[in-house]
């Protein structure tokens, strides 16, 4: 007979599956796959840790939120956020879909032109835009998003050398309910910032305002708040159209719209704590048709959506590495996955599911990453049942942020796996090795050589 294996005995929370003071069971069945492919073919394939993304789940939420928006207004872009994911596949899988560009900085902007987007297809947002930015985004006829005055006289001073009529928008920050206020960001729509913004641009003949933006916040859980925000918009507009005889083109909500990961803090898990998309799609439409609009000259909406497009779509595959007790008494297993690849578990609880069949006894534990610093929490409590040394985890909505915030601290980046609509892996990035680190750096020749 097989000797069991010793486990200390614990005193441990109730947790029977239904809602108690102490939350709900966190998983109740293995996750052995992705869209099919098993999460040990993978791993030994690919690596661990393993990003792995899903095309045929992004396609699909992409449909879904168009779908829910072009139903209950005539004219509507989308516009993909570079900085959420701007790995070249993610980003032109997107393109496909028939989404523009969005982008926050002069590489971004490169990035885009290099994916093949058209220029005046890409949207430049952001508040560091430098004056060789500005001009390229000018020759190529893209929509640039004025952030503050200086980059206002910027463009003005480029406009007068230049041959091309820079297309422009004003961004706008305003009071929508929500606070803190996000008004780092552009120019006051309450103080008159915007509004005086407005009056100096419409005063140089060589600028064509064609548009007007604003990114009220992030992760947004109140689709009353881009109502406010819509309606606030199609009253500027109105006013430019009554003063200047002007009629803006489109109107850019931004982005913000929230995923379903579970935020630290919060009581309710993402699930029951979201809205549903088309609760924001209802509100955006609802505002802008029943302002003071004109019916026939209806502007284009754009939305600049990343989190809730590409969130669920993300997964993270790890392994085991060891597990111990803490002074206090609590398990705490370690995971070859660092905060230096899942940056967002410093604002998410993500939800962890073993990749094989486990037992029905779970414990509250504790789960490290490899990291050699004491912030390396990938959760700080989870129930979980034990895992031992070599089992595999899988991490879920890991899809936005993390490929673009993750940093190469003490271990190197892992692969990142795309699986396609017909079930097929590919490679979309290597994973990194010393030669490429160090391909970057330069070392005197003083300092080439030394003797111990």
């Amino acid at each position: 007979m097989e000797k069991l294996k010793y486990e200390r005995p614990v005193i441990q929370k109730l947790n029977t599956g239904l809602m108690n003071k102490f939350g709900m069971s966190t998983e109740t069945r293995p996750m052995r796959d992705v869209d099919g492919v098993p999460v040990k073919e993978l791993i030994e394939k690919y690596g661990s840790p393993l990003f792995v993304l899903s095309e045929s789940q992004i396609r699909e939420k992409y449909r879904d939120l168009y779908t829910a928006f072009s139903v209950r207004y005539p004219k509507v872009q989308f516009a993909w956020s570079y900085k959420t994911n701007y790995l070249s596949a993610i980003c032109k899988i997107f393109h496909q879909e028939g989404s523009w560009a969005e982008v926050v900085s002069g590489f971004e902007y490169d990035k885009a032109l290099i994916n093949g987007v058209p220029g005046d297809k890409i949207i430049f947002n952001g508040p560091e835009k430098s004056k060789a930015d500005l001009a390229k985004a000018i020759e190529n006829g893209s929509l640039i998003h004025i952030d503050h005055l200086d980059e206002l006289y910027t463009i003005i001073e480029l406009a007068k050398v230049m041959t091309e009529t820079p297309n422009v928008a004003i961004r706008v920050n305003m009071d929508t309910g929500v606070y803190p206020m996000w008004d780092r960001f552009g120019l006051n729509y309450e103080n008159g910032q915007a509004w005086d913004a407005i009056n100096k641009l419409m005063a140089c003949r060589n600028l064509n305002l064609i548009g007007l933006h604003t990114h009220i916040g992030t992760f947004m859980l109140s689709p009353n708040a881009y109502k406010v925000a819509a309606s606030k918009l199609a009253e500027l507009a109105v006013r430019i159209q009554k003063r200047f005889g002007k009629t803006i083109q489109y109107i850019d909500l931004g982005g913000g719209f929230p995923s379903r990961n579970n935020l630290k803090g919060a009581y309710l898990p993402g699930t029951d704590l979201v809205p549903p998309l088309d609760d924001y799609a209802e509100a955006i439409s609802s505002a802008l048709l029943n302002s003071s609009l004109s019916p026939n000259e209806l502007p284009l909406l754009i939305l600049e959506t990343g989190r809730a497009l590409i969130d669920h779509a993300g997964y993270l595959l790890g392994t085991v590495i060891s597990n111990k007790r803490l002074t206090s008494g609590k398990r705490a297993t370690i995971l070859d996955i660092g905060v230096n690849i899942l940056f967002t578990s410093f604002w998410y609880n993500h939800k962890v599911t073993p990749a094989q069949e486990f037992s029905d006894y779970r414990e509250d534990m504790e789960l490290f990453g490899p990291l050699c610093m004491n912030i390396d929490v990938i959760r700080e409590s989870i129930q979980l049942p034990t895992l031992k040394k070599g089992d595999h985890v899988v991490i879920q909505n890991v899809g936005a942020y993390n490929m673009t915030q993750w940093m190469q601290f003490i271990t190197l980046r892992p692969n990142v796996v795309l699986i396609d609509e017909n079930r097929e892996t590919h490679i979309i990035r290597e994973n990194e090795t010393v030669e490429y680190i160090n391909r970057m750096e330069k070392v005197p020749d003083h300092l080439k050589e030394f003797d111990l």
